[in-house]
C-alpha cells in the first residue's frame, strides 16, 4: 500500500479524533464560560471582610448555589457608590439611612435586614480619659475635653457615619479636640494605628474580635443601645444597569435572608463568641 493509501486509511480515524477533540475543546470552553457566568460581584464593607465572615459564609453559598462571589470590600459609602455606578451586582452594607436613600433613588431593588452586631469604643486598658462604661456620648465628651488621641476612619464607611452621629449627639461636631485624627482607612488599619499609638477608636465588634494585633487595647464602652449596628443587603437595580447579574445576585440575597443563610451567619464564632446576629425575619423584611 502506498504512503498516500496509508494516509487515506487514517482519514476517518483522524476525522473522528478531530471531531471529538473539537467537541472536547467546546465542552471545556463552554464549562469555562458557564463558570465565569456564575460569578457575581458584591460590594461590601471592610467589616464583613476583616471580621472573617465572608471566608466562612461564601463557601457555604457556593455549595448551595454553584455561584462564586467576588467581594469588593470598601467603606459603605464607596460600596453604595459602586452600586449606583453599576460596578456591583449586590450591596451588603451597614448604614440604613444611606441604604434607604439608594433604594428611593431607584439604584437598588429592595433593602433587606440581614444581621446586626454593635459598635464598641476601643482604647488603652489604662483608659486615661476615664471613658469606661455604657455611654458613648459621655465617652466622646471626655475624649474631646482632654484632647485625647482618637483615630477616625474618615472614609465615609458605615462605621464612620455612626461615629459622626455620636459626635453630633454630643454636640461636638467639628469640636473633637486636637487629638482627633482621620486616617481615611479601613477598620483593620485604624485599629492598627490605635494599637501602635495607644489611641481610642470606634470599631464594629466583629472586626475587633477577629483583630490579632491588640497590644494594650481593650473594649471600654459597650452596651449603649445607640451602638446598635444593622447590616442590610440590596440587589443593584438591573433597570438602571442592564449588565447587572440580577438572577445570580437575587439568589445571593435570597440565600442570605433564608433559614440556611441565617444559620450560617449565626454559626460564625470566634472563641465561642458570635460576631453577627441574624435578623432577616424581623419586621420590615
Amino acid at each position: 500500500m502506498s504512503t498516500i493509501g496509508n494516509f487515506k486509511s487514517f482519514l476517518p480515524l483522524a476525522h473522528t479524533r478531530y471531531v471529538f477533540g473539537a467537541i472536547g475543546v467546546a465542552l471545556i470552553c463552554g464549562a469555562s464560560l458557564g463558570v465565569s457566568a456564575q460569578v457575581i460581584t458584591v460590594a461590601s464593607t471592610t467589616s464583613t471582610e476583616q471580621s472573617g465572615l465572608f471566608s466562612y459564609l461564601l463557601p457555604e453559598f457556593k455549595k448551595a448555589s454553584g455561584i462564586d462571589v467576588k467581594v469588593v470590600a470598601v467603606g459603605t459609602g464607596q460600596a453604595i457608590d459602586m452600586g449606583r455606578r453599576g460596578d456591583a451586582d449586590v450591596m451588603l452594607v451597614h448604614d440604613k439611612v444611606a441604604e434607604e436613600k439608594v433604594v428611593a433613588e431607584g439604584f437598588a431593588v429592595k433593602r433587606f435586614d440581614v444581621m446586626y452586631n454593635d459598635f464598641v469604643l476601643i482604647g488603652p486598658k489604662s483608659d486615661p480619659a476615664k471613658t469606661k462604661g455604657n455611654d458613648i456620648v459621655d465617652a466622646l465628651k471626655k475624649l474631646a475635653a482632654g484632647n485625647t488621641e482618637f483615630i477616625s476612619r474618615g472614609d465615609k464607611s458605615g462605621t464612620h457615619a455612626a461615629e459622626l452621629r455620636y459626635w453630633k449627639m454630643a454636640d461636638l461636631t467639628d469640636k473633637m479636640g486636637s487629638g482627633y485624627k482621620s486616617c481615611g482607612c479601613g477598620m483593620g488599619p485604624a485599629l492598627n494605628m490605635a494599637a501602635s499609638s495607644g489611641a481610642y477608636v470606634l470599631a464594629d465588634r466583629g472586626t475587633w474580635l477577629n483583630f490579632k494585633n491588640r497590644a494594650e487595647l481593650a473594649i471600654l464602652v459597650e452596651g449603649d443601645q445607640r451602638l446598635f449596628n444593622q447590616y442590610g443587603v440590596m440587589l443593584v437595580n438591573p433597570a438602571k444597569h442592564a449588565h447587572v447579574k440580577a438572577v445570580g445576585g437575587q439568589k445571593f440575597v435570597d440565600w442570605l435572608i433564608s433559614a440556611p443563610g441565617q444559620t450560617v451567619i449565626a454559626n460564625y464564632k470566634i472563641g465561642g463568641e458570635s460576631l453577627f446576629f441574624p435578623n432577616a425575619g424581623a419586621a420590615g423584611n
